[in-house]
C-alpha cells in the first residue's frame, strides 16, 4: 500500500499559469489544498524574474503567497555561497533577478578580472556570441571559478511557442571548459532535498506536480518523490514514451483534488 501524500511540491509556469494567463482551476485548487491543511511549496526554475515579482504575479491571479513559499535556484545558490569570501559572482540573469543575489558581491557579465563563480540562469535573448564567449573566458581563468547552473531545463512553453531555457547554454559552457556545472535547480537532487527540508516532510510522503517529464517528474523520482504530470504547459503526448513514468497523469491542476482523494 502506497504511503499517503502529506505535502506537495508544485511547479508554477505551465502548471498554475502560462505566460500572463492563469490556468483554469489553479486558484481554486490551491484554496482546496489550504482548506485540507495540506502543505505545499512552489518550486520553479524560473530565473527571469525575482521571487518578489513571482509573488506579485500570483496575486494577480488571486493566489496569495509570500517569497518564502517559493523555492528558486537563486535562493538555493545564495544559501550555498553565503558566508564565503572568495570574490565577486558573475551573473548571467536578467537585471531584475539580480536583486535575489543582493547579499553577494557581484561582477558584471563578461567582466575581466577574477570571479569566484559564473552563475547562469534564464538569460534569454541577451545571449549572443560575445556574452557566451565572455562567460567562457571568465571560466578559463588561471584559478577556475565555479560554473553554477540555475537549473538544467532544456526548453519552456512561451506564449509564442517553445523557447530554449538555461540547460543548452550551460551545456555549451560545460563542453567548452571540460567540466560539469554545479546545478541549483530541477532536476538536481540537492535542489529537491533543500525543498523537502523546508517542508519538513519525508520524500516518500511528498508528490511533485509538474509539466516537465524530465525536470519535474524525473528529477523528483530521482530524489524518492512521486511525480504527477499535468497535460498543460510544455507537456507533449510523447512524454510518456520514455523511461520516466509518472505516478499519474491529469489534464490540469484543476483535477488535482480528485486525484489526491483517489490516493487515500
Amino acid at each position: 500500500m502506497a504511503v499517503p501524500i502529506r505535502a506537495l511540491l508544485i511547479d508554477m509556469d505551465g502548471v498554475l499559469y502560462q505566460g500572463e494567463q492563469a490556468l483554469d482551476g489553479a486558484r481554486e485548487t490551491l484554496a482546496w489544498l489550504r482548506s485540507r491543511g495540506l502543505p505545499f511549496l512552489f518550486v520553479t526554475n524560473t530565473t527571469s524574474r525575482p521571487r518578489r515579482v513571482l509573488v506579485e504575479k500570483l496575486a494577480r491571479f488571486g493566489i496569495q503567497a509570500d517569497a518564502e513559499q517559493i523555492w528558486t535556484p537563486p535562493a538555493a545558490v545564495v544559501g550555498w555561497l553565503g558566508g564565503r569570501d572568495e570574490g565577486p559572482i558573475a551573473l548571467y540573469v536578467p537585471p531584475a533577478t539580480a536583486e535575489d543575489f543582493a547579499e553577494l558581491p557581484l561582477a558584471e557579465p563578461c567582466a575581466r578580472g577574477p570571479v569566484a563563480a559564473v552563475v547562469v540562469g534564464d538569460y534569454g535573448e541577451r545571449w549572443n556570441f560575445a556574452t557566451l564567449n565572455g562567460a567562457f573566458r571568465q571560466l578559463m581563468q588561471p584559478s577556475p571559478p565555479a560554473l553554477i547552473a540555475l537549473g538544467m531545463t532544456r526548453y519552456w512553453q512561451a506564449e509564442d511557442g517553445l523557447r530554449l531555457d538555461t540547460g543548452p547554454f550551460v551545456a555549451a559552457l560545460e563542453y567548452a571548459v571540460g567540466r560539469r556545472a554545479e546545478v541549483f535547480g530541477k532536476p538536481a537532487p540537492a535542489f529537491f532535498a533543500a525543498a523537502l527540508a523546508r517542508l519538513g516532510v519525508g520524500a516518500e510522503k511528498v508528490c511533485m506536480i509538474g509539466d516537465d517529464i524530465r525536470g519535474d517528474i524525473g528529477g523528483a523520482q530521482g530524489s524518492g518523490i512521486r511525480g504527477l504530470l499535468v497535460k498543460t504547459g510544455k507537456y507533449r503526448s510523447d512524454d510518456l514514451d520514455g523511461n520516466v513514468q509518472p505516478a499519474g497523469v491529469i489534464d490540469s491542476i484543476a483535477d488535482l483534488p480528485a486525484w489526491l482523494d483517489a490516493q487515500d
